[in-house]
């Protein structure tokens, strides 16, 4: 491989060379979605641990910090921003809670509802993994030309669009 080359190339040529009747061009796409998701995930992951954090722990502390001052969601908008059932988001806020990371109390109108807050420790740590994500994104970001990185952040926006109405049936 030269330094333009990749192992999705040499994929590619394998799959025209084996199978010339079918167009394999979305593998020069998505198969390095794939491969660089795989990456991220992993870079992702390392700058959390360096900040005593596992991922789905910055999933939740990153969702009350960005929801600003006071830093407070219900248990119910956590689980829809993250993704995850009630069940998981208690498990979830368990652990953050005995960490210290978070509090959790009463709605004061609605007792029903669990309002969960970012704490002063919890703000710091997800701060700290916050910087040291982006320290990394952007080291990986870097080697590509500024000029790039709009149209590059524009087409996989079409994609993940497309992608999204696809999973709900539209």
């Amino acid at each position: 491989m030269d330094a333009m080359t990749d192992e999705v190339d040499e994929i590619v040529a394998a799959w025209r060379r084996e199978r010339p009747d079918l167009d394999v061009t979305p593998l020069q796409v998505l198969s390095r979605v794939s491969r660089l998701a795989a990456v991220l995930d992993e870079r992702r992951a390392n700058a959390f641990v360096e900040h005593g954090l596992q991922a789905h722990e910055f999933d939740v502390l990153a969702a009350l910090r960005r929801s600003g001052e006071p830093f407070e969601l219900t248990a119910g908008e956590l689980c829809s921003l993250t993704h995850v059932t009630s069940g998981t988001m208690t498990s979830r806020l368990d652990r953050l809670s005995t960490r210290r990371f978070v509090t959790r109390h009463a709605d004061p109108t609605d007792g029903r509802l669990v309002r969960v807050r970012l704490t002063a420790t919890g703000r710091k740590r997800v701060d700290a993994a916050f910087a040291a994500l982006l320290d990394t994104e952007w080291e990986l970001l870097d080697t590509l030309a500024a000029s790039r990185q709009d149209s590059v952040a524009d087409a996989l926006r079409e994609l993940l669009l497309a992608a999204d109405v696809g999973s709900d049936g539209s």
